[in-house]
C-alpha cells in the first residue's frame, strides 16, 4: 500500500516517547508498504535529521512549526472563541495544508495515517482510507490535569480545554475509518468521547529491546532519575508533587541521594528549586543521557495526570532499570506491583519504594531484570505491532 504518514514530531532521533512510538510504527509499516512521511519540525537542523529515515520512506517532507508565547496566546484566544481545542489551534499551519494538496494532486494514496490527534485535521481532506493513531486519549489528560491542579485560573483553563478536547476527539474518532489506541483504558476513553461503540484496534506502544540495552550502573549509584519532557504539563505537575511531598522523605532516609530531572524545557520553578537545593539536578534536554543512567539506581514516574502508555517505563525496563510509578503512570502496561515495578500513589508509599531501591541493589536488580523480560515478551515491536496488519494488509 501507499501510505501517507503525518507526524507531529519527527520520529528521529529517539529522544522522547512520541518519537520512539512513531519511529517503530514507521519501521513496522515500511516492511511491507511504501511510506511518504510528512512531519512537522521545530528547526532546520531537525529537518536534516530526517535523512536517517530514508531507509524506511519513499519520500520525506518537513514543515517548520515555529512556536512562541505570542502564537500560543493567539491560539488560546481562537480556542476560546471557536470552541476548537487549544492544542489543535496551536498547530494549525496553512503551509502543511498546501503541501498535502500538492501531494494529493501528484499521486494517489491508499491510506493516510494521522499520528496523534494534532494531525487529524490534516488527514481529513486527503482522499484515502483514514487511520488515526491515538497515542493518548488527549481529553482525559486535560481532565486529569485539571483535577490535580490547585483551584485558580490555570485549573479553569485546563477544565475548559478538557471539555473542548472531549467534543473534538469524539468527533474525530467518528470521522476516521480506523482508530488505533495504545491500551484498553484509552479505547474506553475514546469511545466515551465519541458517545458510541467504535471498532477501535488496541496496539500497545513497543520498541526494539536491542536498541535500548542495559546500561551498567556505577557502584554505589544513588541517583533517582526522571527522564521525559518537562514542558509537558503532566510531567511537570508530577515532579512538583514529588518534590513537595516525596523528595524530603527520601533525603531524610538517604542524604546522599540525588534527583536527576532530565528533559526538555524545564519550567522556571523547577530550575529555581535546583538552584537552591544541590541534591536536585535539572540539566534540561540531554542528547546522550547515558551518564545519568549510570549514576541512577531507580527511575521514577510520579504522574498524577496522563493517558496512553509511558514509553519512559518501556525504556527503563529495556535498560534493566527498576521503576517506581503511580498507578496512572504505568496505566495500560503489564505492570505488576512487586514483580516488575513498584506502584504507589501516596507520598509515604512512593518514598518507601524509592528508598528500598536505593538501599537494596539486589532487589533493584531483580525488579529491573523482570522489567526487561516483560519488554522482550510483550513489547518487541516486531510482535506487538502485528495487529496493524488488519488495517494495512501486507
Amino acid at each position: 500500500m501507499r501510505i501517507l504518514m503525518l507526524t507531529q514530531v519527527l520520529p528521529y532521533p529517539l529522544a522522547s516517547g512520541p518519537q520512539i512510538k512513531t519511529h517503530y510504527t514507521l519501521r513496522y509499516l515500511a516492511r511491507h508498504h511504501r511510506i511518504t512521511l510528512v512531519s512537522f519540525v521545530r528547526s532546520e537542523g531537525e529537518a536534516r535529521s530526517a535523512e536517517a529515515l530514508r531507509p524506511y520512506c519513499e519520500a520525506i517532507h518537513t514543515v517548520l512549526l515555529p512556536r512562541s508565547g505570542f502564537r500560543d496566546g493567539v491560539a488560546l484566544l481562537r480556542a476560546m472563541i471557536t470552541g476548537e481545542p487549544f492544542v489543535i489551534a496551536r498547530d494549525h499551519r496553512p503551509a502543511l495544508y498546501r503541501l498535502l494538496e500538492q501531494l494529493n494532486m501528484a499521486g494517489s494514496f491508499d491510506a493516510v495515517h494521522a499520528d496523534q490527534l494534532n494531525m487529524a485535521p490534516y488527514a481529513l481532506p486527503v482522499r484515502a482510507r483514514r487511520v488515526l493513531d491515538a497515542h493518548n486519549a488527549v481529553w482525559q489528560i486535560a481532565e486529569r490535569l485539571a483535577r490535580a491542579m490547585p483551584p485558580g485560573p490555570l485549573r479553569f483553563l485546563a477544565a475548559q480545554e478538557a471539555q473542548r478536547l472531549r467534543r473534538y476527539e469524539g468527533r474525530i474518532c467518528r470521522a476516521f475509518d480506523h482508530v488505533v489506541a495504545v491500551s484498553e483504558s484509552d479505547r474506553a476513553a475514546l469511545e466515551e468521547a465519541a458517545g458510541e461503540k467504535l471498532p477501535i484496534l488496541v496496539v500497545p506502544i513497543a520498541l526494539d529491546p536491542e536498541d535500548f540495552p542495559p546500561i551498567p550502573r556505577e557502584p554505589g549509584a544513588m541517583g533517582v532519575l526522571h527522564i521525559g519532557g518537562l514542558h509537558w504539563p503532566p510531567n511537570a505537575e508530577g515532579i512538583r508533587w514529588f518534590l513537595r511531598e516525596v523528595w524530603g522523605r527520601v533525603r531524610a532516609a538517604e542524604p546522599e541521594a540525588r534527583l536527576f530531572l532530565v528533559g526538555a524545557r524545564p519550567p522556571a520553578d523547577l530550575r529555581a528549586w535546583a538552584a537552591r537545593d544541590p541534591s536536585v539536578v535539572v540539566p534540561g534536554f540531554v542528547a546522550d543521557p547515558t551518564p545519568y543512567w549510570r549514576q541512577s539506581a531507580v527511575v521514577i514516574v510520579p504522574l498524577r495526570a496522563g493517558s496512553g502508555i509511558r514509553v519512559k517505563i518501556l525504556e527503563a525496563w529495556s535498560r534493566g532499570m527498576p521503576v517506581v510509578s503511580t498507578a496512572i503512570g504505568c496505566e495500560g502496561l503489564k505492570a505488576h506491583h512487586g514483580e516488575n515495578i513498584w506502584i504507589a500513589d501516596d507520598p509515604e508509599g512512593f518514598a518507601r519504594a524509592v528508598i528500598a531501591m536505593l538501599r537494596d541493589p539486589g532487589e533493584a536488580r531483580r525488579i529491573g531484570e523482570a522489567g526487561r523480560e516483560t519488554v522482550r515478551a510483550f513489547y518487541d515491536y516486531r510482535v506487538a505491532y502485528r495487529p496493524l496488519d488488519a488495517v494495512y494488509p501486507p
